[in-house]
C-alpha cells in the first residue's frame, strides 16, 4: 500500500468541540484558542456555526469572533452554515469556507437541523450554489454514517442510498466531502 506523502488536519474543536460545553467561553477565550492552534501550524480551523445562537448558545459569538480573528496567511478560516441566513451571517465576516451538514439519521437531522432529510436538501443545495457563486470553497458533512446518539446503528444501505441520492444534488459541488460516524457508542 502507497501511503501518502502530505496529509491535511481540518481542525474543528473551536467549533465542534465547543458546540455542546456547558461552559461557554468569552469571545477572546476563543480567538485565542484559534491562535494558539494556528501558532502550532494549524492551516485549516473550523472556528464557528451560523446555526441560529438561540440552538446553540455556546457559538453565539461566531461573527464577532470572524470579525476580530487575527488572519494568518496561508490559513483557512470556515463555519458551519446550516441555511441561507447564516449564509448571509458567514459571508458578512467574510469566511474563507462554508460547511453545510444533514445526517444519515431522521432522528439527528430532526434534532440538529429541526427538520428532515428530505425538507434539508433544498436548503443545503442552495447553500452550496450561492457559496460557490461568491467564490467560497464548500466542504460537506454527511453526519452519522455509522450510528446515531438518537436512533442507534445506521445500516450501510441507508447511508449509501443517502449518499448516492445526494451526491450528485449537493456534494458533487463541495470542494471535501466528509462522512462522520456518531462518537457515540453502538449498544
Amino acid at each position: 500500500m502507497k501511503l501518502p506523502t502530505k496529509i491535511q488536519i481540518n481542525e474543528v474543536g473551536p467549533r465542534d468541540g465547543l458546540q455542546n460545553e456547558r461552559v461557554i467561553l468569552t469571545t477572546d477565550q476563543k480567538l485565542s484558542m484559534i491562535q494558539q492552534l494556528t501558532d502550532a501550524g494549524a492551516t485549516y480551523v473550523e472556528v464557528a456555526s451560523f446555526v441560529h445562537p438561540k440552538w446553540m448558545p455556546p457559538l453565539a459569538d461566531g461573527m464577532d469572533v470572524l470579525k476580530r480573528l487575527d488572519r494568518q496567511p496561508g490559513v483557512t478560516y470556515a463555519a458551519l452554515v446550516p441555511n441561507m441566513k447564516g449564509l448571509e451571517r458567514a459571508m458578512e465576516v467574510d469566511v474563507d469556507e462554508v460547511s453545510v451538514f444533514f445526517s444519515a439519521s431522521e432522528a439527528h437531522n430532526q434534532a440538529n437541523l429541526n427538520r428532515s432529510i428530505q425538507e434539508t436538501l433544498p436548503i443545503v443545495k442552495e447553500v452550496v450554489e450561492e457559496a460557490t457563486r461568491a467564490g467560497k470553497t464548500v466542504r460537506g458533512y454527511l453526519s452519522t454514517v455509522i450510528s446515531c446518539p438518537y436512533a442507534g446503528y445506521i445500516e450501510p444501505a441507508i447511508t449509501k442510498n443517502i449518499r448516492n441520492f445526494y451526491w450528485n444534488v449537493v456534494f458533487e459541488r463541495c470542494h471535501s466531502v466528509r462522512r462522520l460516524a456518531s462518537q457515540h457508542r453502538i449498544k
